[in-house]
């Protein structure tokens, strides 16, 4: 009889089948959660594909399977991103710092023989320190679910095993870096100072709040993006996307883009700030099982002419940076919310928006969730260690 607890054998992908297989392990292992949202295939093998992601530019990864008994028992990504080993080092990355994602395992013996060699691949391309986990990109689904594990994630969101945490933490690794999201109650007015603060700015002809136009999404992608990039530059962890990834970003989030639930800031006339909110379509994608087939494309395409939704999730939001430490990033903020969640609520019967993920040291934007009265309803780790 075979020892379940013989150390697993360890083997790179190579090829379509294993990487299928890669893809499918998440599948099996998660399937009994009832708050894990199967992501479609499709979009799962399309970051992994260097063909159709644009990262791929700028990193290279290697894919590992785990196997005992034949069996595939584990899986994990070893990556490394020429842009993230270009930052200060005191903004996360910098110079030789590697990372690993995609992290599945059935049991801590798998999950400790996985990481050991995404370390061991990455020590021989001469990193001496390892961020994780991160899903490729930071601007994917960066860190580890350590609080919030009771309900599904939002789209564009990671949902991970408890015992994770565990595990990763028992390997040597540290936290270093918290993300959370908030939580708000749409349907509930705004505190009176924060009205105030609303009606002054819809009172300054200076400042206009203005919906994106899709029949322009190329250069409104490449507009809100342009200030992304500004605004978040000095945020720890940043990795500036590039013309492709901007582009490619638009394309994939293109069918799930609503005008009205997009909006941009102005001031003088220039572009200022920004706040993308998108419906949860992953309320729609719980039913998919991952797939399109036979009928999931029909369902997903009629769903998408009228989403409607119980939840809206504001995943990217920036001020440029010149403006940040002036009150008026705050008030830009408060109102890009308060025209946001009007329609959210009226349009998308959404009753509840989720705002993030935003760093635990981003005393601004924490200090606005807090002031709306937001709570905290999930919490992803980022660790570290010394290779």
């Amino acid at each position: 009889m075979s020892d379940r607890w013989a150390g697993p054998e360890i083997r790179a992908v190579k090829g379509k089948a294993d990487r299928r297989e890669f893809i499918e392990l998440g599948f099996r292992l998660n399937r009994g959660d009832p708050n894990w949202v199967p992501p479609l295939r499709s979009e799962v093998a399309a970051l992994l594909d260097p063909k159709q992601n644009p990262w791929f530019e700028h990193g290279v990864a290697q894919l590992f399977l785990a196997y005992r008994d034949g069996r595939a028992v584990g899986r994990i990504s070893a990556h490394i991103d020429a842009l993230a080993l270009e930052q200060p080092a005191e903004q996360g990355f910098g110079p030789g710092t590697g990372n690993w994602g995609l992290l599945e395992a059935e049991d801590e013996q798998a999950a400790h023989a996985l990481i050991a060699r995404a370390e061991s691949w990455l020590g021989a391309r001469d990193m001496t320190r390892v961020v994780a986990p991160i899903s490729l990109s930071v601007w994917d689904e960066p860190g580890l679910l350590t609080f919030g594990h009771d309900h599904p994630p939002t789209v564009m969101m990671g949902h991970d095993r408890p015992e994770y945490q565990a595990w990763i933490e028992s390997a040597g690794y540290s936290s270093i870096k918290q993300l959370k999201t908030w939580e708000l109650d749409i349907t509930r007015p705004f505190p009176p100072l924060i009205r105030r603060i609303i009606e002054s700015g819809n009172r300054n002809d200076r400042i206009s709040i203005r919906t994106v136009d899709k029949s322009r999404f190329a250069e409104e992608a490449a507009l809100i993006l342009g200030i992304l990039n500004d605004a978040w530059s000095d945020n720890w962890g940043f990795v500036p996307l590039t013309d492709a990834e901007i582009a490619y970003a638009g394309k994939k989030l293109k069918a799930i883009v609503f005008e009205d639930l997009v909006r941009v800031a102005e001031y003088d006339g220039e572009p200022v700030a920004f706040m993308i909110t998108l419906p949860d379509i992953n309320e729609k994608l719980a039913d998919l099982g991952g797939s399109l087939l036979p009928f999931g494309w029909a369902k997903l395409l009629w769903w998408l002419r009228k989403p409607q939704v119980r939840t809206v999730r504001v995943p990217l939001m920036g001020v440029v940076k010149r403006l940040q430490a002036s009150r008026m990033a705050s008030q830009l903020a408060f109102m890009l919310i308060d025209t946001t969640n009007e329609v959210a609520n009226a349009r998308y019967g959404a009753t509840r928006g989720e705002i993030g993920w935003i760093l635990d040291d981003n005393q601004g934007m924490n200090a606005i969730a807090e002031t709306l009265e937001c709570t905290v309803n999930k919490v992803y780790d980022l660790y570290e260690k010394a290779l």
